[in-house]
């Protein structure tokens, strides 16, 4: 009945984040190379009537890129969206979206104004109804057409420069997987030539603010299909785990009875198909991930090489990754030594942060240790513990963001991998976001993690409360206190006095504590609480 009943809020709310707009994928927008569809509020394109945004040029980076992709004009994701588009909806304000009719991460209500600040929560702590909750929100994405987006099945060129289109439709949950796979898939040179070294959401910078909209995004997506507004992705803390305590039928899909690598068939995810998962036959066939089925999920948790990935990440090393200062470093790739990045991504060792691709750390541990669908990069978000999992790591990098509160200054500007300079617009979302945008504290956007929430901080009567409490215990005793310093103050006065008149007037040598011409500004002061 739940699923039944969610389904049926789509003909009223439709999803409003991904990848190419359903409304900018026609022959007129890609030869004008123009995306600047109208805002069902006034009607105009952008929302332009009523100062939402207007249609601009894209504003391209133009620093320099690292040496690590040498090519120029041979994949459609240099210099994104540009090759589809060069010009977009600039949205003003709080307003965001591809026709600027959404509010930015972090706000809401009508004109976008009322900030808000949800709560991440830990998938274990979830009551059986809310955990069956989420598990009935990820089956509904798997089972509903994106309303507003569609995924391109070829190049520009195969698309005759814009002529030919080619898009297809592609359900809410795989929107997301496609778009992983679009980020992260081999450049295709022609034949059977490929370039594998290139990779706009991984081995880089822009790892964790890709994946933060990533995820921002994925959980809008939900907000809006289900209609549930105060919906957040849960996180699964796996420090010091023995082993995957979400694979089960409970949570996230138990091991079948049978076959090992499959899911039980107890579990709702053991019917789910796998898509963009055949890399070599894209390349070969020279073409894109169409979307496909092409197999169940496959997962056989901790059955991996573990000459690569001994164990499940550890709370120390965590804490020394978190200890690392420098954000980037070196050559900004997986190569690069002492870098938080590269060490939570999992190419460097997590209790030395020296590269070692060889072996798998944090993130990247993970992955691995999963042992199948998650284990392949393009593929890998075709597994729900994907979600689960980022989330984790996401809080890591905010973790990290509130201890060393880096100026935005920190994040490269120029010379990292294609794609990931801060400027440089992250692939392949539309609206268009920039690196640097997501390089921010969590609560900026919208949210934050139960376990990383500071106390609420005591209102004025609560701090006084157990003072007064105590001082109702002893009121008497305070009371009798006070006469009996009066009385002794008095006496004592008198004593003075009496004492002054014998000597007959004041003594030259006694002087005022401070004098009028001493300087106040020379004195300091120190409080202590």
């Amino acid at each position: 009945m739940l699923l039944f009943a969610l389904g049926f809020l789509l003909v009223i709310l439709q999803p409003s984040t991904g990848q190419f707009p359903r409304v900018c994928a026609n022959v007129q927008s890609l030869r004008s190379k123009e995306c600047c569809p109208s805002w069902d509020g006034d009607g105009s394109p952008c929302g332009e009537l009523s100062n939402r945004g207007s249609c601009q040029n894209i504003l391209l980076s133009q620093a320099p890129l690292g040496p690590q992709f040498p090519f120029s004009g041979v994949d459609d994701r240099e210099d994104w969206p540009s090759v589809f588009y060069n010009r977009t909806c600039r949205c003003e304000g709080n307003f965001m979206g591809f026709s600027c009719g959404e509010c930015k991460f972090g706000f809401s209500g009508l004109n976008c104004t009322e900030r808000q600040v949800k709560t991440r929560r830990n998938i274990l702590q979830l009551t059986t109804s809310e955990k069956n909750k989420f598990l009935a929100y990820l089956n509904l994405a798997k089972n509903i057409p994106s309303q507003d987006y569609v995924i391109a099945t070829g190049t520009y060129t195969q698309m005759n420069n814009g002529s030919n289109p080619m898009f297809r439709d592609i359900n809410v949950y795989d929107l997301f997987v496609w778009m992983h796979y679009y980020a992260s898939r081999d450049t295709l040179l022609g034949g059977s030539n490929v370039w594998r070294d290139i990779d706009f959401a991984h081995e880089a910078p822009g790892f964790l603010p890709w994946h933060r909209a990533f995820l921002l995004m994925w959980e809008r997506q939900i907000q809006r299909i289900t209609g549930d507004e105060n919906f957040t992705i849960p996180y699964w803390d796996w420090r010091d785990a023995e082993n995957c305590e979400v694979c089960n039928d409970e949570y996230m899909g138990g091991r079948h009875p049978t076959n090992p690598n499959l899911l039980s068939p107890a579990s709702i995810f053991s019917s789910w198909q796998v898509i963009c998962t055949r890399s070599e036959e894209y390349n070969s066939q020279e073409a894109l991930c169409s979307a496909t089925s092409e197999g169940p999920i496959r997962r056989n948790p901790g059955n991996n090489d573990k000459s690569r990935t001994p164990r499940l990440p550890s709370s120390a090393d965590v804490e020394f990754c978190l200890s690392l200062t420098q954000y980037e470093s070196g050559p900004m790739d997986k190569m690069a030594n002492y870098s938080f990045r590269n060490t939570l991504e999992g190419f460097a060792d997590p209790q030395t942060a020296i590269s070692n691709p060889a072996q798998s750390g944090l993130h990247n541990a993970l992955h691995i240790y999963m042992n199948g669908s998650m284990s392949q990069v393009q593929g890998s978000a075709n597994d729900p513990i994907f979600v689960i999992h980022h989330a984790f790591v996401d809080s890591i990098f905010e973790r990290w963001l509130r201890r060393h509160r880096p100026m935005l200054e920190v994040y490269p500007a120029a010379n990292a991998p294609i794609g990931h300079n801060r400027e440089n617009y992250m692939v392949p979302f539309i609206p268009l976001y920039r690196n640097g945008e997501f390089f921010k504290p969590s609560r900026e956007l919208g949210y934050d993690y139960e376990y990383l929430q500071e106390p609420a901080v005591q209102s004025f009567e609560d701090f006084l409360t157990p003072y007064l409490q105590q001082a109702r215990q002893i009121w008497a005793w305070l009371v009798g206190a006070a006469v009996f310093g009066g009385i002794v103050t008095a006496v004592l006065t008198g004593l003075i006095r009496a004492c002054q008149k014998k000597k007959g007037g004041t003594s030259s040598e006694i002087q005022p504590l401070l004098t009028e011409s001493e300087d106040y500004n020379n004195i300091t002061y120190q409080s202590n609480f």
